[in-house]
């Protein structure tokens, strides 16, 4: 079952009731007329709080985290601010975090390499669906180490900012930056939210990473295996761009279309499934490999057809 990703964006009070999320929007000052909105709590995968004036019940968060639901919070510029997610979510949860921990330092650099490798890959498929040169990017995949000691990802990124965007974007990728690094940075905080809900589904920490380590991080895991995911919301966000210029602003229709990332379709051992079940099964193959049932983390191919995502 596909998850639902939900945008809240104005003044309401949330609560549950009858095992659903319901919308009030009673005391708020010209929208009583609204009538009440509701959403069965079990189909929510991502609930996305945009308003400043949102109010909710702890009846509610209790509900959604039970259901291994990620809520995300924003500022008033409306960009993701925080995240909160479920500390059981798994019956084997104890077993696995012991093996994630004693994960041993050659085991953790190959893991890396194979992410490494499957980001690149997946950027030189973005490259292909604009027909960009992709024999750099297509190399370096080839030539990750392990550990990544060649710094390969940092090279072909580099290459990737440089030539993803048409020319006259001057584009150069960073957090601050100006526009399109909005779109991404809204896009890649969806992922974020919902590979740390994968990886907290599977048993693991998503503290713990592979490679990324921040003492100030509490989401080094998720940060390290979304990697192979960015370029799907590159696609989008190119996509964006190829058709209108005015991306200052992330409008309500702009965030539309970011917010259907967990529905994009991508390929997963040769199957095709929405981007968040693919998170989840990559999530199910880390914890494998720390338990030692596989040496392989499945990651998704990004096919160089058109992008599609599910209602």
């Amino acid at each position: 079952m596909i998850k639902r990703t939900l945008c809240i964006e104005t003044p309401c009070h949330l609560k549950c009731r009858n095992d659903q999320l319901v919308v009030s929007y009673d005391h708020v000052k010209g929208l009583e007329d609204r009538a009440e909105k509701t959403v069965p709590i079990e189909d929510i995968g991502m609930l996305v709080l945009e308003h400043q004036q949102i109010t909710l019940t702890h009846f509610l968060l209790d509900k959604l985290l039970a259901n291994n639901a990620a809520v995300v919070t924003c500022n008033e510029t409306h960009h993701p601010t925080g995240m909160l997610l479920p500390l059981e979510g798994n019956t084997i949860q104890s077993e696995r975090f012991r093996a994630q921990i004693d994960a041993t330092e050659p085991l953790k650099k190959q893991l890396w390499q194979q992410t490494v490798a499957a980001k690149i890959n997946n950027q030189a498929a973005v490259f292909k669906k604009w027909n960009i040169n992709s024999k750099l990017l297509i190399n370096l995949a080839a030539a990750v180490k392990s550990g990544d000691t060649g710094n390969s990802e940092a090279v072909a990124a580099a290459h990737y900012w440089q030539n993803l965007l048409p020319a006259e974007w001057q584009f150069f990728r960073r957090r601050e930056g100006p526009p399109p690094n909005n779109l991404l940075n809204y896009g890649y905080a969806i992922l974020r939210a919902g590979m740390a809900r994968a990886i907290v589904g599977s048993g693991l920490l998503p503290t713990l990473g592979i490679f990324h380590r921040n003492r100030y991080n509490a989401y080094c895991l998720a940060d390290d295996i979304m990697e192979p995911y960015r370029p799907f919301v590159d696609v989008i966000v190119r996509g964006i761009i190829d058709s209108t210029s005015n991306v200052g602003t992330l409008t309500q229709e702009l965030k539309v279309q970011l917010l259907k990332i967990p529905t994009v379709d991508v390929l997963l051992n040769n199957e095709s499934s929405p981007l968040m079940v693919a998170m989840q099964r990559t999530a199910a193959s880390l914890a494998k490999c720390y338990t030692g049932e596989t040496r392989k983390i499945l990651y998704p191919e990004m096919g160089i057809g058109k992008l599609t995502m599910n209602n």
